[in-house]
């Protein structure tokens, strides 16, 4: 089997510590073995003078020492394929990062070089021709959360042309913002933000490709990228959204009213309602639990009153839906810890203590109290307010990070109370102060500025006590010089830490993603690619691969938008790299240890037991399951074991 070996010098790179002649000579003597140095490989010269050799000496396999395989393995298959050769015949030997930069030596890295070409020539003769498989992909698109980063991404794909379903598990788009009355840091109307992007998902140019599907989620997924089925459970509205006015005639005479969970309990709702004053769609929902008819009464007065005929479906039922699409978004945000968790805080209630979202819905005109600034339940002004930072946070009993957003949206808080009522006194409360960006800074500096407010460091809440006399609340802290304090309040605000979604760890079952030892979805790559899960095909935005604020969450969606693009071309097919595992039925036994130790998901087993299967566009070749096959029946291509045997072997001789 003839052998060619390409030594790349690489400038002084590799030339300054091994030598070219004695590499050459050593090579030459080695049996239907040809070695050929040159000075950049990965030059347009170098390649076009590789091209030329392999063309008239036709080598059966190719060993190139150079630098590391990371950078140029694939320009250098590619050149094999324009050849005529298998691109897969080529052996990449790293003697740049791997000897010439970390041996100081000349002799010591000459022979550690010939070392390291030798095991490459006896890998590469055990190299077996492998062949790139293209399969037919949808470019179509589902995205699971209405938030920022959510509708972002489905306007970004509808504008390219792309059909896009987006699924929203409750009856209002937008997320959370849209429940604020202002925004850090410039105070901005966050329902106002959304308008504009609301607008376009639900009306706008391309909106004809959106479906919009409320009150839906997603309950199987099967398939791979490029050729999802995605099943989605729709719950009745009892409300045609298209035929709807908006008009709320319908409300009033609704006899029944329950806590709306939309302002966090603290208001009260119809059966029949909008979520609140402006949310979108402009169509009320009714709770079928809460509905007479739900208990066998037979009510039809928002019916009666209602202007449109047909508007209101009280026939309406639940549907099964099935989409197709190549690529799965998941957007779909994050919650508040819970502070009932907190033995300080287990006995703290209403009235009094809220969180930090509690008190956004508060402030809001649209909230339970139209945006005056009193407690709810009794109508009073409060007084001494406390704001609570950091609760649960970089605590390693509960959750040891920041979540980077909440002391913004806390000085956020104090600045509109104050705004409303001059005579309150504010008193933040604090384990760390987080403010990153530029102009992250502007609302805490009026904070600082302002006489209402104070501002101490806390290491440790003790306990909050509720005072039932006084209508008030007593909170014990601990300074850092380990001194206790008391604080009365007539109201407090607790800003918890921002953990995954409820419902999250079911959606990842269902997705079958990893998720990491915080209970958020695991990314490819924290840093470098927080957009993309590690399942190929689906993609990650917001606030369900980490706490996030609206920037992120937006630019986040725009990323996972770009890879779907750039992914899934119409008319293009997708490529499937032929280095992935491979089963030997023959030997399967069908234990089953495979398909929980694969981190892509990417083996089933059959009903039949017939052998474990290797979905290869998932397969991401890493190996894991051939360690683990106890059977040695899995084989990882480009990677057997004759191959790694030879090469030890000659490394080691």
């Amino acid at each position: 089997m003839k052998v060619n070996v390409w030594f790349c010098q690489c400038g002084d790179n590799i030339a300054a510590k091994v030598n070219r002649e004695i590499v050459e000579q050593e090579l030459t003597r080695i049996p239907q073995v040809a070695c050929r140095s040159v000075d950049f490989l990965c030059s347009e010269e170098g390649k076009q003078a590789l091209a030329l050799d392999l063309a008239e000496s036709r080598p059966d396999r190719v060993v190139i020492a150079a630098c590391s395989p990371r950078e140029y393995e694939a320009t250098f298959r590619k050149v094999l394929g324009e050849a005529g050769l298998n691109p897969y015949y080529l052996q990449m030997v790293n003697i740049r990062e791997h000897v010439s930069w970390v041996t100081p030596e000349p002799a010591a890295a000459t022979a550690k070089a010939l070392r390291l070409i030798h095991a490459g020539i006896a890998r590469v003769r055990h190299h077996e021709p492998l062949m790139v498989r293209e399969v037919d992909a949808n470019t179509d698109a589902v995205v699971i959360g209405a938030g920022p980063a959510g509708l972002k991404c489905a306007r970004t794909l509808a504008e390219a042309g792309r059909h896009v379903v987006v699924v929203e598990k409750t009856p209002v788009l937008g997320g959370l913002p849209v429940r604020y009355e202002e925004l850090f840091p410039n105070m901005e109307c966050g329902a106002c933000l959304l308008e504009p992007l609301l607008s376009e998902v639900m009306h706008g140019r391309y909106a004809e490709n959106i479906e919009l599907l409320t009150i839906s989620e997603v309950v199987e997924v099967t398939g791979y990228q490029g050729n999802f089925i995605v099943k989605v459970r729709r719950r009745p509205r009892f409300v045609d959204a298209h035929a709807c006015i908006g008009c709320g005639e319908c409300i009033p005479p609704c006899p029944v009213s329950i806590p709306n969970e939309f302002d966090c309990g603290l208001g009260q709702r119809r059966a029949i309602s909008f979520p609140f004053a402006g949310a979108l769609p402009n169509a009320p929902f009714i709770d079928e639990g809460a509905c007479l008819r739900a208990q066998g009464e037979n009510c039809s007065r928002c019916v009666q009153a209602c202007p449109v005929p047909s508007a209101i479906l009280l026939d309406d039922h639940e549907e099964l839906l099935e989409r197709k699409a190549g690529a799965i978004i998941v957007a779909t945000g994050a919650a508040l810890y819970n502070t009932a968790k907190l033995p300080e805080f287990r006995d703290a209630r209403r009235p009094g203590v809220y969180t930090n979202l509690e008190f956004e819905r508060i402030l809001a005109a649209n909230g339970p109290t139209n945006g005056e600034f009193r407690i709810p339940e009794d109508g009073r002004i409060p007084r001494t307010v406390a704001i609570i930072h950091c609760v649960g946070s970089l605590d390693p009993e509960h959750v040891p990070y920041c979540s980077g957003v909440c002391c913004g949206a806390a000085f956020k808080l104090s600045h509109l109370a104050a705004t409303r009522s001059p005579d309150t006194r504010f008193h933040h409360l604090y384990k760390e102060l987080v403010l990153p960006g530029k102009e992250e800074f502007l609302v805490y500096a009026k904070v600082r500025q302002n006489p209402q407010i104070t501002m101490e460091r806390y290491t440790r809440i003790a306990e909050l006590v509720p005072d039932a006399a006084l209508g008030s609340q007593r909170i014990r802290y601990f300074k850092p010089d380990g001194s206790a304090e008391w604080l009365a309040a007539d109201m407090v605000v607790l800003c918890p830490a921002i953990v995954p979604a409820s419902g999250l760890a079911n959606l990842a079952g269902t997705l079958e993603l990893a998720m990491d030892r915080f209970g958020f979805l695991e990314e490819y790559h924290g840093r470098t690619d927080s957009s993309r899960s590690k399942l190929q095909g689906v993609y990650l935005a917001g606030g369900c691969q980490a706490p996030a604020d609206i920037q992120r969450a937006s630019n986040q969606g725009m990323a996972a938008a770009g890879y779907v693009l750039s992914g899934l071309v119409p008319g293009r097919r997708l490529e499937v790299d032929p280095v992935r595992a491979r089963v030997d039925k023959t030997r399967c036994s069908g234990c089953r240890i495979c398909p929980p130790v694969c981190p892509y998901r990417a083996i089933t087993m059959p009903a039949d037991d017939a052998g474990a299967e290797v979905n290869e566009l998932l397969c991401q070749g890493c190996g894991t399951c051939v360690a683990a096959c106890p059977a040695g029946a899995i084989r990882a291509a480009h990677f057997t074991g004759a191959q790694i045997l030879a090469e030890m072997e000659a490394l080691l001789q």
